[in-house]
C-alpha cells in the first residue's frame, strides 16, 4: 500500500507536467486542422481537407492518395510534394525531366517536353534551382510561356563520360545555365545536331530538368541512361517559392482584414522582390500567419544563440543579463572587472598566505629563544632548579609524613645524621 501511494506521488506530477507540456506545444495549423498529409507537414497559410484550414484558395491543397493507397500531398493537378517551409516561403516538388531518344541510325524513338504553369503568388527560386541538360549530343532549351525569357546550354563529348558530383557541369557530358528571377512558367525541352549518331554505342538519350541545387546528385544521371514512365518516370526536386500576396507591405497594412502578419509578427520582402512575407518578431518564435502564432521565446535557453555572461533573465520579447558581483558592463556582449568567486578566492589565498607567515614567525622565535636559553647556561639553571623542586619536595614530604613521630620521639642517630647531610646539601645549593 506504501508503495503505491509512493508511486502515484511520484507519477502524477509528471503526467501533469506532460500534460501541460502538450496542450501548451505550438501548432502551425488552424485549430481542428489537420497538420500533415502522410509524412508531409502542412503549416499554415497551407491548408488541406477544409478549404477554411488555409488562408486562402492559392494555399489549398490536395491531399489524396497514390497508386499505393499512401496519403499524397500534390500541388497542382500532377506535383507531389516532398516539403513545405514556413520560415522559408518554400514548397518542394518533383517534376518530370524532359528527354529526348534515338536509336543507332539517328531517327527519334522517344521525346518528352515539360511544361509547368504556376498559379497565385508562387514563382520558381533562381536562388535553388538551375537547369541541367545531359547527354554528349545534347543542346537544352528553357523559356517561359511568355516568351520573354529563353537560355540555352549545350553539351558535346567524343567518349563516354562518368558523372561525377565533384566535376562541374561545363559541357562535357552536362551543362547547366541559371533563371531569371520571378518566373511562374517554364517549357524546357532538348535538341541534338547529329542525332546522336556519333556517340550511339554510349549514349542514345539526353535529358534536361530543373532542380534543387541542395538535393542534385549528377552522379544519379549516367549517359547510359534511358527514360522510364509513369510513376516510375525520373523526376527532379524544384523549389516553388511563395508570398502572402503581391502587394507592398504598406499596400497590405492598409487593408486590416485581409493583412496577413498576426500578432508579434512584422511585414517583412523576401529576396524575390514580389510581395511580401511575414516574419515574428525579434525575441518571437512560431508561424507568423497565425493571429497568435509568434509566442515569446526564453532566450536563456539557448547561450549559443544569446550569449550572457552573467545572470540572465527572460523578458517577453527580449531577455536581460546582468554581470555578476564585482563586474561591471554589457552582460551580452562581455563584462569587465574581478568576479566575486575570484575576490573569494583572492582573499581565502591572503587569508591562508597570512597564517603560513605567522606559523613561521613563530617558530623562528621559538627556534631563537631556545638557542638563547642553551647560549646562557638555561639549561644548568633548568637542572639546578629542577633538583631544588625536588628536595623541596622531598623536606615536605618528609615533614608532613604520618608515619613520622617527631613530637613523641627522640630521632635517632641515622636520623639525624640524614637531616645533617640534607641541611648541608640545601645550604649548598
Amino acid at each position: 500500500m506504501i508503495l503505491q501511494i509512493m508511486w502515484v506521488s511520484w507519477v502524477m506530477p509528471l503526467l501533469s507536467l506532460c500534460s501541460v507540456d502538450a496542450s501548451t506545444a505550438r501548432s502551425d495549423v488552424k485549430p481542428g486542422c489537420q497538420e500533415k498529409c502522410g509524412n508531409v507537414s502542412v503549416p499554415y497559410p497551407f491548408g488541406v481537407l477544409e478549404k477554411s484550414c488555409a488562408m486562402n484558395d492559392d494555399f489549398f491543397l490536395n491531399c489524396t492518395s497514390n497508386d499505393e493507397g499512401h496519403p499524397e500531398l500534390l500541388f497542382g493537378r500532377n506535383m507531389p510534394i516532398s516539403n513545405i517551409s514556413q520560415q522559408e516561403g518554400t514548397v518542394t516538388v518533383g517534376i518530370d525531366a524532359a528527354f529526348s531518344c534515338y536509336n543507332k541510325t539517328g531517327i527519334q524513338t522517344d521525346s518528352f517536353a515539360q511544361s509547368m504553369t504556376l498559379v497565385g503568388p508562387f514563382m520558381f527560386s533562381d536562388t535553388r534551382n538551375i537547369f541541367t541538360a545531359i547527354g554528349c549530343d545534347t543542346f537544352g532549351l528553357v523559356t517561359n510561356s511568355e516568351s520573354t525569357y529563353g537560355a540555352a546550354c549545350l553539351s558535346l563529348c567524343t567518349e563516354y563520360v562518368e558523372m561525377s558530383d565533384e566535376n562541374p557541369c561545363s559541357g562535357s557530358g552536362c551543362c547547366q545555365t541559371s533563371i531569371p528571377n520571378g518566373l511562374n512558367s517554364l517549357y524546357y525541352a532538348l535538341s541534338s545536331f547529329s542525332n546522336y549518331t556519333n556517340v550511339s554505342d554510349f549514349n542514345l538519350c539526353g535529358f534536361a530538368f530543373l532542380a534543387d541545387t541542395r538535393s542534385l546528385k549528377i552522379s544519379d544521371w549516367p549517359l547510359s541512361r534511358t527514360p522510364k514512365y509513369g510513376k516510375d518516370a525520373y523526376a527532379t526536386d524544384v523549389v516553388i517559392e511563395w508570398v502572402v500576396e503581391n502587394k507592398t507591405c504598406e499596400q497590405a497594412k492598409a487593408n486590416t482584414s485581409a493583412y496577413a502578419c498576426g500578432a508579434n509578427a512584422n511585414c517583412t520582402y523576401p529576396e524575390i522582390d514580389q510581395g511580401y512575407r511575414c516574419l515574428c518578431n525579434e525575441g518571437f518564435a512560431g508561424n507568423p500567419y497565425l493571429k497568435d502564432g509568434c509566442q515569446d521565446i526564453d532566450e536563456c535557453m539557448d547561450p549559443k544563440k544569446y550569449p550572457c555572461q552573467g545572470r540572465c533573465k527572460n523578458t517577453v520579447g527580449d531577455y536581460t543579463c546582468h554581470c555578476p558581483l564585482g563586474k561591471y558592463g554589457d552582460g551580452k556582449k562581455g563584462c569587465q572587472g574581478i568576479g566575486i568567486i575570484t575576490i573569494i578566492a583572492a582573499i581565502g589565498a591572503t587569508i591562508f598566505l597570512i597564517i603560513i607567515c605567522l606559523l613561521l614567525y613563530m617558530m623562528c622565535i621559538k627556534k631563537r629563544r631556545d638557542k638563547n636559553f642553551r647560549k646562557n647556561g638555561g639549561l644548568v639553571l633548568k637542572h639546578q632548579r629542577k633538583n631544588s623542586d625536588e628536595t623541596d619536595s622531598l623536606l615536605e614530604e618528609t615533614s608532613q609524613s604520618p608515619h613520622r613521630k617527631a613530637d613523641h620521639e627522640p630521632m635517632t642517630p641515622s636520623q639525624t645524621v640524614i637531616s645533617f647531610q640534607i641541611e648541608n646539601y640545601t645550604d649548598s645549593i
